[in-house]
């Protein structure tokens, strides 16, 4: 014994990993930040910046697969960037889009591509669109103990038939459709809804109305949360964002002109120098140069 040991100080709590029960506590508290991720390394990030839920999107067709809209997006391609996602150990809940005919077609095809989304893909939640025709489908994963996050406004996987990306909820029976769709789904028993690419009123008389959290995109400040797309953000995606967008970083730019400076030192040969080049040991060089 050299004396008595200081005793070092308490090391802060491990932040506790979020839940479903949790995000459906938080309605009227502190509003609820998602934010997309599609691959290990933005899932870091994210989570890193204290996100509560992170989606994988099916906006990953856009952003990352070079599509023009979400309907080309497979269930496949959702397990694969959902897995890459989950592998990262996310303090974040993880919820993951149903693609495009994953659950349009009934209620068993449904269950088994949620099922695949959390077995394969790590899924804690699966997000789907759609209002009162989705409760089959609704009904059918809560009995199966998948979580459901409800989608309603402009629902990107119904692009053909609103006609494009329209803003939803401007009419009087628009408005009605709206409400009694919110309130069939959440009495179906899904945990939270996205309103997206809904005036701001509307939006917020609906979160007035509903027991669980609203998460708005495009649907003002009344929601009980906001989510954006990371590419959109950050700036890395190219071409014109929504009006709802707000970007705060334009790393596009700066990694177009980081990889301009490399190839500029390339062709220039200033680039490596020998501060990013190997050497060969003092007698080993020697010998090679009293060969050559």
């Amino acid at each position: 014994m050299y004396g008595p040991q200081q005793e070092s100080a308490p090391r802060p709590a491990a932040p506790k990993k979020i839940t479903v029960p949790n995000v459906v506590s938080s309605k009227g508290q502190q509003p609820l930040v998602m934010l997309t991720a599609y691959d290990a390394s933005s899932a870091r990030i994210v989570d890193q910046a204290g996100v509560d839920l992170i989606l994988v999107g099916d906006s990953l067709g856009m952003v990352v697969l070079g599509y023009e809209d979400t309907l080309k997006v497979t269930l496949d391609d959702m397990i694969r960037h959902s897995a890459a996602v989950r592998r990262t150990g996310p303090r974040a809940l993880l919820v993951v889009d149903m693609p495009y005919l994953s659950y349009h077609t009934g209620a068993r095809d449904a269950v088994l591509a949620g099922g695949r989304l959390v077995r394969e893909g790590g899924a804690e939640a699966v997000k789907l669109e759609g209002g009162r025709k989705r409760l089959p489908v609704i009904s059918a994963l809560l009995d199966a103990e998948i979580p459901v996050m409800g989608h309603l406004g402009l629902t990107p996987q119904s692009l053909n038939a609103m006609g494009g990306y329209r803003v939803q909820g401007r009419a009087m029976a628009e408005i009605d459709t709206l409400v009694a769709d919110a309130r069939a789904l959440c009495d179906a028993g899904i945990f939270a809804l996205v309103l997206e690419g809904v005036p701001s009123d509307v939006a917020a008389m609906i979160s007035s109305q509903v027991s669980v959290p609203t998460i708005g995109i495009g649907a003002g400040v009344g929601c009980d949360g906001q989510v954006l797309v990371y590419h959109d953000l950050l700036g890395l995606f190219d071409g014109p964002a929504p009006k709802f967008v707000k970007t705060y970083a334009t790393l596009g730019k700066q990694a177009v002109a980081a990889v301009s400076a490399f190839a500029e030192e390339v062709r220039a040969r200033a680039f490596p120098t020998p501060k990013q080049s190997y050497r060969l040991p003092r007698d080993v060089g020697d010998a090679l140069a009293r060969r050559n």
